[in-house]
């Protein structure tokens, strides 16, 4: 099996980590994204990894390049946003024969492929979805599910709540027959709003439900969750868990009466006394002098925060000094302009 990886976006919303690197290559403990989405890929049932990318092809290219993984790496480039559906047929010349896999790049799952791929096969249809509960589907795609067939009969991109079929949404895995790739236009389209709808009327739609976790990455407050999984996941290969709910990385040093809970702190990582640290990712080389606050941030590398600040949701870039005293309750650090 083939697997296509989306990763086109800029990741405007997690600048700005994302102007010095693309969303994939954002670090998440001490593996980037990208190696924690396609962790869920049953190593010996995939051939060759495809990740369709607009922004930082050269960084990727040899970030990959370095590694040492059981199935070949492709960057395919997107030359102008191509959306869900353009991306994915941007990569069929790449593609083998057989079924594909098709991943959106900042999703952490813990979705069985080879369970999903073993449902498909007996279904017999041209598409399969993972699908997933939510309280408020109206920011995804809903499907109108039904459990006894494993068809979806129906698909609707963000409906209002009230409008939407189910509570199943969208969870941003596919798997596709070859023939799907006919029933795709030339250009940028939306899998969602183009191909899928069409392929549900034709009953070539199945769903395949999974409990677990789901975590999109893509946001400050998202990119947190993700990081805490992956701690309760224990998904890294260096570094070690502390008490807390934390992950620490080589050579970190926290002072006794600092209090760090749900946070990841990596390598040469400094947290000074008096100081607390809630729910916050804390990249190599970082620097909390003492009595500061730092609450739902997220905090560069080789950044350093001046005592007593106070941050809360704050989004530090890299290299950044923090002036004591600092409060901020939200946005990024240094502000632009």
């Amino acid at each position: 099996m083939d697997v296509i990886v989306l990763a086109g976006g800029f990741g405007t919303r997690l600048r700005p980590w994302t102007l010095h690197a693309p969303k994939p290559l954002i670090p998440i403990l001490d593996r980037t994204m990208i190696e924690h989405v396609v962790d869920i890929l049953p190593e010996g049932m995939v051939d060759k990894v495809l990740i369709a990318a607009g922004y930082g092809i050269e960084q990727m290219r040899s970030h990959f390049s370095g590694l040492d993984l059981p199935y070949e790496i492709v960057i395919v480039e997107e030359t102008e946003p191509l959306g869900t559906g353009g991306a994915i047929a941007n990569c069929r010349e790449h593609l083998g024969e057989g079924t594909c896999c098709v991943i959106n790049g900042d999703l952490l799952t813990s979705l069985r492929v080879d369970e999903m791929l073993s449902a498909h096969k007996e279904m017999g249809t041209l598409a399969s979805i993972s699908l997933w509960e939510v309280e408020d589907p109206s920011r995804f795609g809903v499907a109108d599910y039904e459990s006894e067939s494993t068809l979806i009969h129906r698909f609707q991109e963000k409906p209002p709540r009230e409008e939407a079929y189910s509570n199943l949404i969208n969870a941003g895995t596919y798997l596709l027959e070859p023939a799907v790739f006919d029933r795709m236009p030339e250009g940028a389209f939306s899998m969602e709003r183009v191909v899928f709808p069409v392929l549900a009327e034709e009953g070539e739609l199945s769903g395949f439900p999974f409990e677990g976790h789901f975590v999109d990455a893509g946001t400050p407050a998202s990119y947190i969750e993700a990081m805490q999984t992956s701690i309760g996941n224990e998904a890294w290969i260096s570094g070690k868990p502390a008490q807390g709910g934390n992950w620490f990385g080589p050579s970190v040093s926290v002072a006794p009466d600092a209090q760090i809970s749900a946070s990841a702190l990596d390598s040469g990582g400094q947290v000074a006394s008096g100081s607390t640290v809630v729910s916050s990712a804390l990249l190599s080389n970082v620097n909390i002098e003492s009595g500061c606050q730092i609450s739902g941030c997220m905090i560069g590398h080789n950044a350093h925060i001046g005592e007593n600040s106070n941050l809360e949701g704050v989004v530090v870039d890299h290299g950044a000094i923090v002036p004591s005293g600092h409060t901020q309750n939200g946005g990024v650090f240094p502000t632009a302009g």
